[in-house]
């Protein structure tokens, strides 16, 4: 498990929030808002980035049966063209803060900004995720959400790989953008392709 702590404060309720996608190119943003039992304790838990698929698949169900309460808030691609992506990870957190059974004293935001939601003070932690079992918590529970969201989207369009590269700009990513053009679920804002391709497109 780590050095992760389980809370900032002992005895606050703290509910650890984080996102997922936000550099992609195609698909929405994912968040989730987590709240933990005093003694919860999971040898796995770490932040998202540093478990495999597997690893994750293997939380989710356990985070989800022993949390006190989560909510998982998702913004879509045209909101992100909108608001952009920024506006749309905070919107997403609110989402899911939105969903908590419970309302907590105090939000543990993984990420050095956020738009303060209503009546709810919080603390933005860059690298929260691999420093407080709550935000890593959300970490695994946004980034699978968005995953089964991207596999199934796969399904329908198979030439980007989504099922391997979930819409992050990779080479055979930018590669089927060039070849077949956009899909109705790419970000509109975002620079698709690389400037070498886009030399070659013009």
């Amino acid at each position: 498990m780590g050095n992760l702590l389980a809370f900032e404060v002992e005895g606050r309720v703290e509910a650890g929030c984080d996102e997922a996608g936000r550099g992609c190119l195609s698909g929405p943003v994912v968040a989730a808002a987590v709240i933990l039992p005093e003694d919860f304790e999971h040898e796995l838990l770490n932040d998202s980035k540093k478990l495999s698929e597997k690893q994750r698949d293997l939380l989710r169900p356990i985070i989800e049966e022993q949390a006190l309460a989560y909510g998982v808030g998702i913004v879509d691609h045209e909101e992100i063209d909108k608001i952009n992506i920024l506006n749309a990870s905070f919107l997403a957190m609110h989402r899911a803060i939105d969903l908590l059974k419970i309302k907590p004293d105090h939000l543990l935001i993984d990420g050095n900004r956020f738009n303060p939601y209503p009546n709810v003070e919080h603390t933005c932690m860059i690298k929260g995720d691999g420093r407080y079992l709550s935000i890593a918590a959300a970490s695994v529970l946004a980034k699978t959400y968005r995953d089964d969201i991207m596999n199934q989207l796969h399904e329908k369009y198979p030439y980007y790989d989504w099922k391997k590269n979930k819409g992050y700009p990779t080479k055979k990513h930018r590669a089927a953008i060039f070849e077949h053009g956009e899909t109705p679920y790419h970000r509109k804002s975002f620079k698709l392709l690389s400037d070498e391709q886009l030399s070659l497109k013009f």
